[in-house]
Formats: structure tokens, sequence, C-alpha cells
């Protein structure tokens, strides 16, 4: 049941459509979140760096739950865990409805994160076990499509519910995903339960890590970088030691793709840095309200969306390393598009988000693209779960990262304030291209033996 098809029938391409539009109201759930913030920060009392857990919980959790069911996806159907993720990802946004303190919301988003880390990742694993090749970069990219679409069309439907109702009411949209359950159950394909073993300490021992790194980041208290060492210290132990640990030692020791993780670290902690100053900035320094906060995301990320179709070709036809480069110029023009002009007015802000949002998505298909192209078969789901938990480390660091810097003077924030933000994430992406460029050298040196 596992075999790639050299020509995939029209009920795949249509499971690629389907899994899409579960990405597209996951992404949506992050990004409604983002605009709704600043009403959020008021009706809780909050600072900025505090309303970043927000996101950065979120964020948490989806890594760690990611590579959780791609990890599962080695022994069991990718159908059930789709459903089981889904299902969880529908109760709690009931629960979040009715939340009226921060606690409350931040269970309900957390519960959400348990649940929605089964779409992206999976959706993923299963392109790269059951698309050929030849097609496979269509189909990232139109995963990645689906990402960049929701993470334009969230801020448009999350100002306007946020300004028409409440933002309790954003939980209702995300519950449409429950729709599309029957769907996968009829199109996904049928596997057979493998036999194997599953590290739960490993994967625990992963969520404290990451969770005590981010801690440190967020409060800057020595004890919380003191736990980072000792529990990245005793799970390298344990990676070592267990016949089949939660992260495999094969991936780490690959460095090649030790560099694709470090460009898509980069590439995400910029990209949500920029998705958390962006509305504070319109509504601080031009007062927009979240409607038109929303508007004025909306088109980069419509523009990323279209021109995301035609990536899928770009890959296929000049290979992912070339619209990894690409990707990563344009994502660190963008930073430089805001650190530099946009004081000038709401619309430079609009501009710089085409070049991220475009950048961003190139980077996440191609790159994962490329990762499934060069892992042996039997390590390519956990190469992309760990590929897509580094990715969620990097959102939820460039929340946190993008909040502190920005509190650094204090409030009210200035334009200054946003600038230095900004322009600090340019040199995130020129550590990223570096990267890039080293792995791209490599790649050409290993065509060559």
């Amino acid at each position: 049941m596992n075999q790639v098809t050299e020509d995939p029938s029209v009920s795949y391409k249509r499971t690629i459509l389907i899994l899409s539009l579960a990405v597209l109201l996951v992404v949506m759930n992050t990004t409604m979140f983002n605009v709704a913030l600043p009403t959020i920060l008021r009706d809780f009392q909050l600072t900025a760096s505090e309303g970043a857990w927000i996101v950065s919980g979120y964020s948490i959790v989806l890594a760690i739950f990611t590579i959780t069911y791609t990890r599962l996806s080695d022994y069991l159907p990718i159908r059930g865990l789709l459903i089981t993720g889904i299902g969880i990802f529908g109760l709690a946004s009931i629960l979040g409805f009715f939340a009226t303190n921060f606690v409350w919301l931040m269970i309900a988003r957390l519960c959400q994160a348990a649940g929605a880390a089964a779409i992206p990742g999976l959706s993923m694993v299963f392109a790269g076990r059951f698309i050929p090749k030849r097609k496979r970069g269509q189909a990232m990219a139109m995963i990645a499509s689906a990402a960049s679409f929701g993470f334009g069309l969230g801020p448009v439907v999350g100002g306007w519910i946020t300004n028409t109702f409440d933002w309790n009411f954003l939980f209702i949209v995300t519950l449409f995903v429950l729709l599309v359950i029957p769907i996968i159950f009829r199109q996904l394909p049928l596997e057979d339960i493998r036999k194997g073993q599953f590290d739960v300490i490993g994967g625990l021992l992963t969520g404290l890590t990451i969770t005590s790194f981010l801690l440190f980041i967020s409060t800057r208290e020595w004890y919380y970088i003191a736990a980072f060492f000792v529990l990245a210290f005793v799970l390298w132990i344990r990676i070592n030691r267990v016949k089949i640990p939660f992260i495999q030692p094969k991936l780490i020791q690959n460095k090649g793709y030790r560099k694709i993780l470090y460009i898509s670290f980069f590439g995400f902690c910029t990209h949500f840095a920029i998705l958390l100053l962006m509305p504070i900035m319109l509504e601080q320094i031009y007062g927009k309200s979240p409607s038109l906060v929303g508007l004025i995301i909306f088109p980069g990320a419509m523009f990323s969306a279209v021109a995301a179709i035609y990536v899928g070709r770009l890959i296929d036809r000049y290979g992912n390393i070339r619209v990894m480069v690409w990707a990563t110029l344009m994502l660190g023009v963008s930073t430089l598009i805001f650190g530099l002009l946009s004081p000038i007015n709401e619309y430079m802000i609009m501009f710089g988000y085409m070049f991220t949002s475009f950048g961003f998505s190139s980077l996440s298909s191609s790159s994962t693209n490329e990762v499934s192209q060069i892992l042996p078969r039997e390590q390519a789901a956990a190469g992309i779960g760990l590929k897509q938990l580094t990715q969620f480390v990097g959102s939820a660091t460039g929340s946190v990262l993008g909040g502190i810097l920005l509190e650094l003077n204090g409030a009210p924030y200035t334009e200054f304030d946003f600038q230095f933000t900004y322009l600090t994430t340019t040199v995130l992406m020129t550590l990223a291209f570096g990267f890039l460029v080293l792995y791209r050298k490599n790649a050409a040196q290993a065509r060559m033996k």
C-alpha cells in the first residue's frame, strides 16, 4: 500500500486538494489571533511579550505534536491519525469559544495545537509517500500555497470577526475543519498497521527542552537556560541509547539535512516575528482597526497564494535549491523594506509583506521537497516531522523574540522600536542565506563525485 505510483490517480490529486483545505483552516487559526492580539492584550491587560505566548505557546505544542504524528505515521495509517487530530482540534475550538480569562484561552489554544499538528505534517508525509518525484513539487507547492492563503485570509476574517463580534467567535471559524473528516475517510488510501515502538519519554524530553529554551528567551531567567542545557544533555543521551528514539540520530548526523533545518528555523523565525509586529504597528502607529489590519495584510498573502501555483512548476523545472535561494533572498529583502520603509505609510507594510509571504511559502515548499528527496525512504517521514518541529520552534522563537525586542524601550512603542526589531530579523535571514550557500556548495560537490 505504501508504494509510490508512477502515475498518481485523480483521487490522490483530490486528496492533496482536501488536505490543502485543512491546512488553510489550521493556518488561518494562527493569523486570525495575530490580528486579534491587540484586543486580547487590552482585555486581559497583558504586555506584548506575554501576549506573544498565545502565538508561541500554540507553536510549541504544534511543534511537538507534529513530529509525534509523523513518527506515528511510520506505524499507523495516516487516515486515522488525521481524523484523530482534526477531532481534537474541533473539540478544543468549542472550548475556546467559551474562554473568559487568559488561562482558559491558553488551554484552548494549546489543545487546538495538539490536534492541528496532525494536518500540516501528515499532509507533507502523504505527498512524500504517495506522489512520485516528478509531480511531488506541485503537490508540496499546493500545500504551501494553502498555508500562504491562510496567512493572508486569517487577518481579514479575524479582523472582521473581532470588530463585528468578539475574538471568542474566532474559534467558530475553525470548527469548519470538521467537515473534511468524512472526505478524508473516503479519499485517503488504506494502510496496514505496522509493528513498532514509540519513544514517549523522548517525546516528553523534547517538549520540555524546547519549552525551557523559549521560557529563557521570554523571561531571561538563568534557571530556564540551566534547565535547557540539562534537558538537552539528557535528551541527547536518550537519543543515542534507545533503539528507536523519538528523534533519529541519523538525521542529526546528516550535515546537509542539518543545514536545511537551520535555514527553515531562521525563515520561520523571521516570518512569525513580522506577523507579530505588523498588526501591532498598524494599530498603534497608524491607528488601524482589526478589520483594516486584515485588509492591509491580505494582498500580500493573496499574491503568494496565486504565485505558489507556479512555484511547484519552478521546483520541478529548476530544482529545489534554486527556488530556496530565490525564496531566502525575497525574505531578506522584505525585512529591509519593513525596517527602512514601514514608517512612511501603511502601504509600505502591505508591499513588504508581499515579499515576506511569497518568500516564506516558496522556502517552505522547496525545502520540504528537498528533504523528501535527499533522505532514504525509511527516514523521510521522521525527517519531514523533525523539520516541521524545527519550523514551529522557529515560529515560536520569532514571536517571543519580536515581542521582547519591541519592548526594550517600554510602551508606548515608537516607529524606531518597530524599525529596530524589523532590521534585527535581517540578521536572521543573512544567517539563513549563509547556510544555504554552504548547502548548495556541498550538494554541487556531491553531484560531481
